[in-house]
């Protein structure tokens, strides 16, 4: 008897050890289908960034995988399904919001040696079919789309769904693909799409920030990027900005290798503030 106890215990004290050394949980909220951002492989800017705040934490990343689409907060984040969302507005509504990790802005995407769109003032949009993302099945305008709009140029615009066909991969990089196969002259995208996807077409694309950056003092064209929690998780808030200041360098590093264009340091150390 005295045996089996002995056996029984040290196997409650290896199940205790066990016990204690599983690593922290860290619950994140992605698009599988959505590159260079994220998807299921892990491959995305955002993926690795949040692997470096994992490691900071001494946590194991867990996803939930959700198609950013309308609804995607309501489902995901704030149903508690996970706590953390990378990729999000500074500042969002009805959430809480890091220190931004990066500053982009929409950026004008020509094939080189063509046209070099630099502005929506530029005469030469009139001339040129332009692709710009739509939103929802409502077809929403995005900010480059209502800067058209205003200047009256819409009959040379196409409309690119965002969300797009979710059976094919990265369905947002279809208007790419359009401008590399010469259907459109210009593409007017958010800059980590652009800046990522021009080097992976099969012509040479060039990517500029669109001019002016705040086209009125209601549509600006930049944006701070960071991640959120919920409201009432100001702990986990805090956690992740300690992590990504102590990360800085690395982050840096990840979003150069994906080509972000950025409005902050990286930008102002290639030489193109605007």
């Amino acid at each position: 008897m005295c045996s089996s106890f002995l056996k029984g215990a040290a196997l409650a004290a290896l199940l205790v050890m066990a016990g204690g050394v599983h690593a922290r949980e860290l619950r994140v909220c992605a698009d599988p289908n959505n590159l260079p951002f994220s998807n299921e492989a892990g491959e995305g800017f955002e993926n690795k960034i949040v692997s470096l705040i994992a490691q900071e934490l001494g946590a194991e990343v867990r996803y939930t995988w959700w198609a950013q689409r309308r609804g995607f907060l309501r489902n995901t984040l704030k149903a508690e399904i996970c706590d953390l969302v990378p990729g999000l507005p500074a500042n969002l509504e009805g959430v809480r919001t890091t220190a931004p990790y990066y500053r982009s802005s929409y950026v004008f995407v020509t094939r080189t040696g063509g046209p070099e769109i630099q502005s929506f003032n530029d005469p030469a949009l009139r001339a040129v079919r332009i692709g710009v993302h739509l939103i929802g099945d409502d077809g929403s305008n995005t900010p480059p789309a209502h800067a058209l709009s205003r200047r009256g140029i819409v009959e040379n615009v196409r409309g690119f769904m965002i969300y797009g066909d979710y059976n094919e991969p990265d369905p947002p990089a279809r208007i790419l693909r359009a401008l590399a196969n010469g259907d459109i002259d210009v593409a007017v995208v958010w800059g980590p799409l652009g800046g990522y996807f021009a080097e992976r077409e099969g012509v040479p694309l060039t990517v500029n920030p669109v001019r002016p950056i705040f086209d009125g003092p209601q549509l600006p064209m930049a944006f701070d990027i960071s991640m959120a929690v919920r409201k009432d998780d100001e702990t986990l808030r805090q956690e992740v900005d300690a992590a990504l200041a102590r990360r800085r360098p690395e982050v840096d590093a990840i979003l150069a290798a994906f080509r972000v264009p950025r409005l902050d340091t990286g930008m102002k150390q290639a030489g193109r503030t605007p």
